[in-house]
Protein backbone atom coordinates (compact mmCIF):
# COMPACT_ATOMS: atom_id res chain seq x y z
CA UNK A 1 0.00 0.00 0.00
CA UNK A 2 1.60 3.17 -0.74
CA UNK A 3 5.52 3.79 -2.32
CA UNK A 4 7.46 6.67 -1.02
CA UNK A 5 10.66 8.15 -1.59
CA UNK A 6 13.13 10.59 0.98
CA UNK A 7 16.33 12.62 -0.75
CA UNK A 8 18.83 14.88 1.04
CA UNK A 9 21.39 15.97 -0.42
CA UNK A 10 22.63 18.30 -2.98
CA UNK A 11 19.88 20.15 -4.76
CA UNK A 12 18.19 18.10 -7.52
CA UNK A 13 15.09 18.75 -9.94
CA UNK A 14 11.66 17.10 -8.71
CA UNK A 15 11.48 15.65 -12.33
CA UNK A 16 15.54 13.99 -11.88
CA UNK A 17 14.23 11.84 -8.50
CA UNK A 18 10.56 11.59 -8.77
CA UNK A 19 9.81 10.95 -12.83
CA UNK A 20 13.19 10.57 -14.62
CA UNK A 21 14.96 7.65 -13.66
CA UNK A 22 14.15 4.15 -15.02
CA UNK A 23 11.67 2.45 -12.48
CA UNK A 24 10.76 5.96 -11.16
CA UNK A 25 8.34 6.45 -8.24
CA UNK A 26 6.49 7.82 -11.17
CA UNK A 27 6.46 4.31 -12.97
CA UNK A 28 5.75 2.92 -9.29
CA UNK A 29 2.28 4.20 -9.09
CA UNK A 30 1.27 1.85 -12.04
CA UNK A 31 3.48 -0.88 -12.03
CA UNK A 32 5.55 -1.45 -8.85
CA UNK A 33 7.97 -4.19 -8.56
CA UNK A 34 8.44 -4.64 -5.22
CA UNK A 35 4.81 -3.84 -3.04
CA UNK A 36 3.44 -6.34 -0.89
CA UNK A 37 0.12 -5.24 -0.20
CA UNK A 38 -2.14 -3.85 -3.42
CA UNK A 39 -0.87 -3.82 -6.91
CA UNK A 40 -1.30 -0.29 -8.09
CA UNK A 41 -0.73 3.25 -6.22
CA UNK A 42 -3.72 5.56 -7.92
CA UNK A 43 -5.24 7.09 -5.62
CA UNK A 44 -3.20 10.34 -5.63
CA UNK A 45 0.08 11.56 -4.84
CA UNK A 46 2.67 14.22 -3.07
CA UNK A 47 5.72 16.12 -3.19
CA UNK A 48 7.34 17.75 -0.19
CA UNK A 49 10.47 19.77 -0.63
CA UNK A 50 12.04 22.38 1.26
CA UNK A 51 13.75 25.89 -0.11
CA UNK A 52 15.77 27.00 3.19
CA UNK A 53 16.33 30.38 1.76
CA UNK A 54 12.96 31.30 1.51
CA UNK A 55 11.14 29.37 4.77
CA UNK A 56 11.77 26.86 7.10
CA UNK A 57 8.36 25.23 6.64
CA UNK A 58 8.06 22.66 3.42
CA UNK A 59 6.74 23.42 -0.02
CA UNK A 60 3.96 20.88 -1.31
CA UNK A 61 2.40 19.80 -3.76
CA UNK A 62 -0.69 17.14 -3.89
CA UNK A 63 -3.74 15.92 -5.80
CA UNK A 64 -6.15 12.96 -5.65
CA UNK A 65 -5.69 12.23 -8.95
CA UNK A 66 -2.99 9.25 -10.26
CA UNK A 67 0.57 10.97 -10.80
CA UNK A 68 0.56 10.16 -14.05
CA UNK A 69 -2.65 11.71 -14.87
CA UNK A 70 -1.26 15.15 -13.74
CA UNK A 71 0.19 17.11 -16.55
CA UNK A 72 0.69 20.29 -14.35
CA UNK A 73 3.23 18.19 -11.89
CA UNK A 74 4.63 16.91 -15.43
CA UNK A 75 5.60 20.52 -15.93
CA UNK A 76 6.50 21.90 -12.89
CA UNK A 77 8.96 19.44 -12.08
CA UNK A 78 11.70 19.70 -14.02
CA UNK A 79 11.75 23.54 -13.27
CA UNK A 80 12.00 22.77 -8.84
CA UNK A 81 15.23 21.60 -7.11
CA UNK A 82 15.48 20.95 -3.83
CA UNK A 83 18.21 19.16 -1.32
CA UNK A 84 15.75 17.94 0.76
CA UNK A 85 12.35 16.20 -0.44
CA UNK A 86 9.74 13.65 0.55
CA UNK A 87 7.57 12.62 -1.90
CA UNK A 88 4.86 9.69 -2.22
CA UNK A 89 2.43 8.12 -4.80
CA UNK A 90 -1.23 6.04 -2.74
CA UNK A 91 -3.12 3.07 -2.75
CA UNK A 92 -5.93 4.06 -0.18
CA UNK A 93 -6.86 2.12 2.25
CA UNK A 94 -10.31 0.55 2.74
CA UNK A 95 -12.48 2.69 4.32
CA UNK A 96 -10.53 5.58 3.58
CA UNK A 97 -11.33 8.15 0.71
CA UNK A 98 -9.64 8.83 -2.23
CA UNK A 99 -8.54 12.67 -1.53
CA UNK A 100 -6.27 15.04 -1.87
CA UNK A 101 -6.13 15.74 2.19
CA UNK A 102 -5.41 12.06 2.77
CA UNK A 103 -2.51 12.00 0.42
CA UNK A 104 1.04 11.96 1.61
CA UNK A 105 3.19 13.64 2.38
CA UNK A 106 1.20 15.52 5.23
CA UNK A 107 3.35 18.38 6.79
CA UNK A 108 3.08 20.40 9.98
CA UNK A 109 5.57 23.41 11.14
CA UNK A 110 8.90 22.29 9.79
CA UNK A 111 7.85 18.75 9.34
CA UNK A 112 7.27 16.17 6.49
CA UNK A 113 5.55 12.93 6.81
CA UNK A 114 4.21 9.75 4.87
CA UNK A 115 3.13 5.99 5.76
CA UNK A 116 3.69 2.92 3.93
CA UNK A 117 1.16 0.52 5.42
CA UNK A 118 -1.98 0.20 7.61
CA UNK A 119 -3.28 0.39 11.35
CA UNK A 120 -4.46 -2.97 12.07
CA UNK A 121 -7.40 -2.00 14.21
CA UNK A 122 -7.82 1.84 13.93
CA UNK A 123 -10.81 1.92 16.11
CA UNK A 124 -8.60 0.59 19.04
CA UNK A 125 -5.50 2.18 18.38
CA UNK A 126 -6.73 5.65 17.79
CA UNK A 127 -8.58 5.27 21.63
CA UNK A 128 -4.64 4.50 23.13
CA UNK A 129 -2.56 6.88 21.03
CA UNK A 130 -1.66 10.97 22.82
CA UNK A 131 -2.01 12.04 19.52
CA UNK A 132 -1.55 15.85 19.32
CA UNK A 133 -4.60 17.35 18.81
CA UNK A 134 -4.12 20.35 16.97
CA UNK A 135 -1.75 18.81 14.58
CA UNK A 136 -4.45 15.92 13.94
CA UNK A 137 -7.55 18.17 13.47
CA UNK A 138 -5.65 20.52 11.23
CA UNK A 139 -4.55 17.21 8.38
CA UNK A 140 -7.02 14.53 7.44
CA UNK A 141 -9.31 11.86 9.11
CA UNK A 142 -6.88 9.22 8.34
CA UNK A 143 -4.54 6.71 10.11
CA UNK A 144 -1.38 7.92 8.61
CA UNK A 145 -2.37 11.70 9.91
CA UNK A 146 -2.77 10.55 13.39
CA UNK A 147 0.58 8.93 13.42
CA UNK A 148 1.67 11.91 12.13
CA UNK A 149 -0.23 13.94 14.73
CA UNK A 150 2.06 11.20 17.54
CA UNK A 151 5.40 12.02 15.79
CA UNK A 152 4.72 15.40 16.01
CA UNK A 153 4.34 15.45 19.86
CA UNK A 154 7.02 13.34 20.23
CA UNK A 155 9.39 15.87 18.27
CA UNK A 156 7.67 18.91 20.42
CA UNK A 157 8.65 16.93 23.71
CA UNK A 158 12.59 17.21 22.19
CA UNK A 159 12.71 13.46 20.66
CA UNK A 160 14.74 13.34 17.96
CA UNK A 161 13.50 12.37 14.45
CA UNK A 162 14.34 9.00 14.44
CA UNK A 163 12.97 8.71 18.27
CA UNK A 164 9.71 10.00 17.34
CA UNK A 165 9.02 7.68 14.29
CA UNK A 166 10.53 5.08 16.49
CA UNK A 167 8.16 6.16 19.45
CA UNK A 168 5.07 5.77 16.72
CA UNK A 169 6.03 2.56 15.95
CA UNK A 170 6.40 1.23 19.46
CA UNK A 171 3.23 2.72 20.77
CA UNK A 172 0.95 1.85 17.91
CA UNK A 173 2.28 -1.83 17.98
CA UNK A 174 1.54 -2.23 21.79
CA UNK A 175 -2.19 -0.91 20.68
CA UNK A 176 -3.08 -2.97 18.15
CA UNK A 177 -0.61 -3.84 15.45
CA UNK A 178 -0.14 -2.66 11.86
CA UNK A 179 2.61 -1.69 9.35
CA UNK A 180 4.61 0.85 10.07
CA UNK A 181 6.90 2.25 7.20
CA UNK A 182 7.43 5.59 7.91
CA UNK A 183 9.19 8.39 6.02
CA UNK A 184 9.85 12.29 8.17
CA UNK A 185 12.07 15.02 6.98
CA UNK A 186 12.51 18.08 8.75
CA UNK A 187 14.13 19.70 5.91
CA UNK A 188 18.05 19.28 7.73
CA UNK A 189 17.93 15.17 7.81
CA UNK A 190 15.66 12.57 7.09
CA UNK A 191 14.10 9.23 9.01
CA UNK A 192 12.43 5.97 8.03
CA UNK A 193 11.15 3.04 9.72
CA UNK A 194 10.83 -0.37 7.85
CA UNK A 195 8.28 -2.42 10.27
CA UNK A 196 6.41 -4.50 7.86
CA UNK A 197 6.99 -3.26 4.48
CA UNK A 198 10.32 -2.79 1.96
CA UNK A 199 12.74 0.00 2.46
CA UNK A 200 15.74 0.83 0.62
CA UNK A 201 18.85 3.25 0.47
CA UNK A 202 21.13 4.32 -2.12
CA UNK A 203 24.19 6.45 -1.33
CA UNK A 204 24.90 8.74 -4.31
CA UNK A 205 28.12 10.84 -4.55
CA UNK A 206 26.31 13.58 -3.47
CA UNK A 207 22.99 13.01 -1.69
CA UNK A 208 21.33 9.74 -0.35
CA UNK A 209 18.24 8.51 -1.39
CA UNK A 210 15.33 6.27 0.85
CA UNK A 211 12.41 4.52 -0.98
CA UNK A 212 9.59 1.50 -0.50
CA UNK A 213 11.66 0.43 -3.51
CA UNK A 214 14.62 1.07 -5.69
CA UNK A 215 13.81 3.15 -8.64
CA UNK A 216 16.07 2.05 -11.07
CA UNK A 217 18.23 -0.96 -11.22
CA UNK A 218 21.91 0.22 -9.49
CA UNK A 219 23.50 -2.69 -7.43
CA UNK A 220 24.15 -0.08 -4.85
CA UNK A 221 20.97 -0.11 -3.65
CA UNK A 222 20.90 -1.41 0.61
CA UNK A 223 17.84 -3.13 1.68
CA UNK A 224 17.58 -2.42 5.36
CA UNK A 225 16.42 -5.13 7.45
CA UNK A 226 12.46 -5.34 8.86
CA UNK A 227 12.17 -3.65 12.43
CA UNK A 228 14.97 -0.82 11.83
CA UNK A 229 14.88 2.81 11.91
CA UNK A 230 17.12 4.62 9.15
CA UNK A 231 18.58 8.19 9.68
CA UNK A 232 20.47 10.30 7.34
CA UNK A 233 21.85 13.62 7.93
CA UNK A 234 24.98 15.54 7.32
CA UNK A 235 27.19 13.31 8.79
CA UNK A 236 25.83 10.21 6.44
CA UNK A 237 23.58 7.24 6.58
CA UNK A 238 23.03 5.35 9.88
CA UNK A 239 20.84 2.02 10.66
CA UNK A 240 19.75 0.61 13.81
CA UNK A 241 17.51 -1.91 14.78
CA UNK A 242 14.11 -1.16 16.80
CA UNK A 243 13.63 -2.76 19.93
CA UNK A 244 10.96 -4.57 19.67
Amino acid sequence: MCRHLGYLGAPISLASLVMAPSHSLYEQSWAPRRQRHGTVNADGFGVGWYVPSVRPEPARYRRSVPIWNDPSFASLAPTVSSGCVVAAVRSATAGYPADESNAAPFTFGRWLFSHNGRVSDWSQVRKLLPVDTEVHESLAPVDSAALFGLAVSLWRADASLGDGLVGVVSAVLAAGGGRLNLLASDGSSLAATACGDTLFALTLADGVVLASEPYDDSPAWQEIPDNSLVEVDSAGLRVTSIAL
